[in-house]
């Protein structure tokens, strides 16, 4: 049975991409459908990315606290893991949302499958319902907001590795693993192997590249791999060549490194070789210039302008917050009959690494702006100089640069605690423009690593 409605928005996929346009929209009125094969708002942050890693990590950090006792004046004993309990508090927080997003679609007049889009034509897909019926939609706009998915090395043996969904995923029943080797030494890589080092594990990160991070200012990710070396065993310019099952069950890893075989045994192997894109069933008919991804402008558009793609899909910048942000940029060029002025400042998104200690970054790096021929000023505050630093006997640093003509804020770096939180003011102050002077005499509260942001601005003179 074929059932045809014509409506104003169709939407492939829930997650970050995808919801925050449908509500918008649907709270102006408009005629809204949404199919995800998850079922649920949240895409894969909520059903093995962000909220279930953060929640993990954050269990790995409470055990270390005793690390610090000595430094405060404190005794006490490190607590024991229990592995199972872990994943049952990640999964209670993942239960908790997607109870949380079924009331929201409950209580709004969107439609909402359980189901993959296939794209029929430039207006029309089909959703086959859990149910067993089909659904044709007939749409003014189409969004495409399908997402992601863990890349997964060519090599033989890659099918014996494990991704983030195998850790993440709700009622995840992996084993601990005793012996992890990460391949990858990307965000995922770094931040799953620090919160098992925290938990027990004994973790060994193979990176193909000459640093951790690849792509990233050079001295966040030189102090983050010296941080990390403590605990983690860091191979730079490992390339990994097979996994292999060996005759005792365990697992061993190839890789050549400075010309020379070698290899590593493992209980558990994770790939964490990046993302890439998810593209919806029957893309090609739309006849997209489509390599992987699919290309659109600052309005999200692709070349047809009522077909928009937000998030991950289109490669551009893919974080779930960046998807928040790109969705209602869509939704608002939707709302205008494109003729807003809203569009999507991707330098202003902010990038943060969940490792121990953290790295956060927004903007440009003074070699970016180099190659844009942009004469800027750099200032660095060095945690050693700061009173919060001090109390917690950890070192770091906050870069800031400027545009040296006009004095505005142009990027920033942060390694260090709290360099998760500290990021989101620096990425609005990079959004506005904000100057060194400005923030040079905003009072930030003491005695905080934010002061930092003051010391830096005040450096630079401007």
């Amino acid at each position: 049975m074929t059932i045809e409605s014509n409506i104003d928005v169709m939407i492939l996929g829930a997650g970050g991409g995808g919801y925050p346009a449908a509500f918008r929209l649907a709270q102006s009125g408009r005629s809204v459908v949404m199919a995800d094969p998850i079922g649920n708002l949240g895409g894969d942050c909520l059903a093995e990315g962000c909220v279930p890693s953060k929640s993990v990590r954050e269990a790995s950090l409470a055990r270390t606290w005793p690390d610090k006792y000595p430094l405060f004046g404190l005794r006490g004993t490190k607590p024991e893991v229990d592995w199972c309990a872990v994943l049952a508090h990640k999964d209670r927080v993942q239960s908790l949302r997607y109870a949380q997003h079924r009331a929201q679609i409950e209580a709004s007049s969107l439609v909402f499958h359980k189901g993959v889009g296939r794209i029929v034509d430039e207006r029309t897909v089909e959703v086959a319902a859990a149910h067993g019926e089909l659904h044709r939609y007939h749409a003014k706009h189409l969004i495409l907001a399908t997402g992601s998915r863990p890349h997964v090395l060519p090599i033989p043996g890659a099918e014996l590795a494990v991704t983030s969904h195998d850790f993440f995923r709700l009622g995840a029943d992996l084993p601990f693993p005793r012996r992890l080797v990460a391949i990858g030494a990307g965000y995922i890589g770094l931040e799953t192997a620090s919160m098992l080092q925290n938990l027990g594990a004994e973790a060994t990160v193979l990176e193909v590249t000459g640093e951790v991070l690849p792509g990233v200012d050079p001295e966040i990710a030189r102090f983050l791999h010296a941080a990390l070396a403590q605990r983690l065993r860091i191979l730079v310019n490992a390339k990994v060549t097979a996994i292999e099952r060996g005759a005792s069950g365990d697992l061993l890893v190839r890789y050549e490194q400075a010309g020379e075989a070698k290899s590593i045994e493992a209980d558990c192997v994770l790939m964490a070789t990046g993302r890439e894109p998810v593209l919806p069933e029957g893309v090609s008919i739309l006849g997209l210039p489509v390599k992987g991804k699919i290309d659109v402008d600052d309005r999200l558009r692709t070349k047809h302008e009522h077909i928009y793609a937000p998030g991950d899909v289109n490669g551009r910048s893919m974080l779930f917050h960046s998807a928040v942000y790109q969705s209602l940029v869509a939704a608002d060029d939707i709302l205008s009959e494109g003729r807003g002025n809203k569009t999507m400042d991707f330098p202003s998104v902010p990038f943060t690494v969940f490792t121990e200690p953290e790295v956060a970054w927004v903007g440009q790096t003074e070699a970016e702006a180099a190659r844009e021929n942009l004469a800027t000023i750099a200032s660095t505050y060095s945690y050693k100089t700061d009173t919060r630093a001090q109390i917690f006997g950890e070192d770091g640093f906050l870069k800031l640069l400027f545009e040296k003509k006009t004095g505005r804020l142009i990027g920033a770096q942060i390694a260090g605690i709290e360099a998760a939180q500290l990021i989101a003011p620096l990425a609005l102050a990079v959004r506005q423009g904000t100057t060194a002077e400005i923030l040079s005499y905003m009072a930030f509260p003491h005695p905080m690593i934010s002061e930092g942001i003051n010391h830096a601005a005040r450096a630079v003179g401007l």
